[in-house]
């Protein structure tokens, strides 16, 4: 049997036994903490899912120890402004050994009851619109965009079109 729970913001997947590295919980090492936000507690195909969370259902487990992970490195730094900082920081957890689950109730993922309330009302309701339905649509036509005029073509020497006196005096010559 397995769970899904919530725990500092974090949600995590746990099975009887299991060593999970939570956000610090303010509990002694040996004290025994339970989890009662729990989403999910399934076994084989069996599922239950809370909305959002399951009624009665809660995961148990034993502080192994309290601990800070290792140092990671913070650097804020801006070029050409003379401007760096740098620091470090060691995130705090608690390691804790999951000794329990308990799967209270709960609605199963896919109920078989809805499912088979749910094919007759489909069917009504795809009836009704084929009945109802005009054969022009429901909807308007959408409006096409009035087309683009073409862009004016160059002349093959690049150079802009003669004006009127320069081609009389083409003629003339």
């Amino acid at each position: 049997m397995y769970a899904v729970f919530r725990s500092g913001g974090k949600q995590y997947r746990a099975v009887k036994g299991d060593v999970l590295r939570l956000e610090k919980i303010e509990a002694d090492e040996g004290a025994t903490v339970k989890f009662d936000e729990v989403l999910l507690v399934g076994e084989g195909s069996d599922i239950k899912v809370g909305n959002p969370l399951l009624s009665g259902s809660t995961v148990s487990g034993k502080v192994l120890r309290q601990g800070k992970s290792r140092k990671v490195p913070v650097v804020k730094f801006k070029r050409r402004q003379n401007y760096l900082r740098q620091g470090s920081h060691r995130q705090f957890f608690t390691e804790v050994e999951i000794t329990g689950i308990n799967g209270g109730s709960g609605a199963k993922a896919a109920p078989k009851a809805d499912a088979a309330d749910d094919k007759p009302a489909a069917k009504k309701a795809a009836g009704k619109k084929a009945a109802g339905k005009s054969p022009s649509g429901d909807k308007p036509a959408p409006k096409k965009a009035p087309a683009k005029k073409a862009a004016a073509k160059k002349s093959p020497s690049g150079d802009k079109p003669a004006s009127k006196k320069q081609a009389a005096g083409k003629k003339a010559d």
